[in-house]
């Protein structure tokens, strides 16, 4: 047709008139042609469009199972994430909370030892208030490196080391210099499946620096299980995708950590138990868990480990190793079940969300949790796969974890 009308001016006046006739007769006859195409091009352009939007409903729904509703100004890059790059830090923090032991004390510490076989470490000068206090401590001067050990006046068995050394500690018990006292025995030894050399109170294990040994419980629920608090409103639509976490509030009777946030269930290792028997117990003593749904939930999920210098004298240069090992345990708890509070430990109990757990780790968190459970629950966040390996400083935090000696 352009064609056409480029040389149409070179016709007859008669002719131009024909030569448009046709033009629009071929052009109408072109239309018709195309409108008779555009149907099923239509249809294929709506069967497209019908298969991305159902792609993208399965996206967002996959994503809405993995990702946290932030109405807290998340700074995070990565949408598919349920926490910003800050988190990272943040667990790296509270790692290391407690794990800290000052250059020039770790180079200070005087080994602790019985027949050679090492058991503790102690300041100088905790080692010098525990020989001026008895003469069943001594300090061996017999290498370059002096440590501190039991004299012959202790005896020689389990037994009798256990009845001389009791009785150091209540007179610095008596003295007020140590304090929380538990009678709750802990076994002293060089791994933790050796047979111990003495047992020893649980408030004095730190001030010998002997490795201390605990049970702590991740109490686990389905979501969809468990009524949102009235100020988790901005969490509905996900609840019900994601997994949350029973917390204890400690009393404020405690004498350490009062009011702190803690697990639903946590315990020191005492001489005499296995560590499941030890989790039942603690199970139904801290939380009112009956053994049968602690023994069908239960999961080991093996051990974190720390070192810590501490203790209310640690300025003077007279504070306390704490040298910890602490079994991790995940419980599914049924839907319908409710925490009690039994033993006067805890306060109330609540679950947490994981964006929840994640604010937490903040090192301006108004509300914390006691010290020692952190690194318990980032090791869970590591394991469940909450947390990508592809985030930065993973490796860093996966080593962390296990900055104590663990054995």
């Amino acid at each position: 047709a352009a064609i056409m009308l480029m040389i149409a001016p070179l016709r007859p006046a008669s002719c131009l008139t024909t030569i448009l006739l046709r033009q629009q007769s071929v052009v109408t006859h072109v239309n018709n042609v195309i409108m008779s195409l555009l149907p099923p091009l239509h249809h294929r352009l709506h069967n497209h469009a019908s298969r991305s939007a159902m792609l993208s409903a399965r996206t967002t729904t996959r994503l809405h199972s993995t990702t946290i509703n932030n109405s807290h100004g998340n700074d995070n890059d990565d949408p598919s994430l349920w926490y910003p790059p800050s988190l990272m830090d943040h667990m790296l923090y509270r790692i290391k909370e407690v794990n800290n032991v000052p250059y020039n004390i770790q180079h200070s510490l005087i080994n602790f030892t019985i027949n050679g076989r090492l058991l503790g470490k102690v300041t100088p000068k905790v080692a010098e208030r525990l020989t001026s206090t008895s003469p069943i401590f001594e300090l061996s001067t017999g290498s370059n490196q002096p440590t501190l050990t039991l004299s012959n006046a202790a005896g020689t068995t389990m037994e009798q080391r256990t009845r001389s050394v009791a009785s150091v500690m209540e007179q610095l018990r008596d003295a007020g210099y140590l304090t929380g006292w538990r009678d709750e025995l802990y076994p002293v030894a060089e791994r933790f499946d050796s047979p111990p050399v003495f047992l020893i109170e649980r408030a004095a294990a730190s001030l010998l620096g002997v490795l201390e040994y605990g049970v702590h419980i991740n109490g686990l629920v389905d979501a969809a299980a468990v009524e949102n608090d009235a100020d988790d409103e901005n969490d509905n639509e996900l609840s019900s995708t994601r997994r949350r976490m029973w917390m204890a509030r400690r009393s404020k009777t405690k004498s350490k950590y009062p009011g702190f946030m803690d697990h639903i269930v946590a315990g020191g290792q005492p001489a005499g138990l296995s560590l499941m028997d030890n989790v039942v117990k603690e199970c139904l003593e801290e939380a009112g868990i009956p053994p049968e749904i602690t023994e069908r939930g239960i999961q080991p999920a093996g051990a974190v480990s720390y070192e810590n210098y501490e203790g209310p004298l640690m300025h003077q240069g007279e504070g306390v190793m704490s040298r910890v090992v602490l079994f991790c345990f995940d419980v599914v708890l049924p839907s319908d079940f409710v925490p009690v509070a039994n033993d006067g430990e805890v306060e109330s109990f609540c679950t947490w969300s994981l964006e929840d757990v994640g604010r937490a780790m903040d090192p301006e968190y108004d509300d914390p949790i006691k010290p020692n459970c952190y690194p318990v629950i980032i090791d869970y966040l590591l394991r469940s796969g909450a947390i990508s390996p592809d985030s930065p400083k993973y490796l860093e935090i996966l080593r962390a974890l296990r900055s104590g000696t663990c054995c």
